[in-house]
C-alpha cells in the first residue's frame, strides 16, 4: 500500500476509471449483440440504424481511449460486412 498522499489519490482515481471503462466496454458488447440480432432478422432499416449507433459508440470510446482506434475501426468494418443488402 502506498504511503504517499498523491499516490493514494491516484489509486482511488484508477479504481473509478477502471469501473467506468468496464461499463463502457460492456455496453459496447451489448450494442454489437443488438446489431447482430437485427442484422440476422433481415430488417434492413433497423440494422442500419443499429449499425449507426454502434459505430458512433465505438468512435466515442476510441476518442476517449477506452478502446484502441484500430480496434474500433476493425469492429466497425466487420459489422459493416454483416449489414443486409
Amino acid at each position: 500500500m502506498a504511503n504517499i498522499k498523491s499516490q493514494i489519490k491516484r489509486n482511488r482515481q484508477t479504481i473509478v476509471r477502471n469501473e467506468r471503462n468496464k461499463s463502457v466496454r460492456s455496453a459496447l458488447k451489448t450494442q454489437v449483440k443488438r446489431f447482430l440480432t437485427t442484422a440476422e432478422a433481415g430488417d434492413k432499416e433497423a440494422a442500419q440504424a443499429a449499425y449507426r449507433t454502434t459505430a458512433q459508440a465505438y468512435d466515442k470510446a476510441a476518442s476517449k481511449g477506452i478502446v484502441h482506434k484500430n480496434k474500433a475501426a476493425n469492429v466497425k468494418s466487420r459489422l459493416a460486412k454483416k449489414l443486409p443488402s
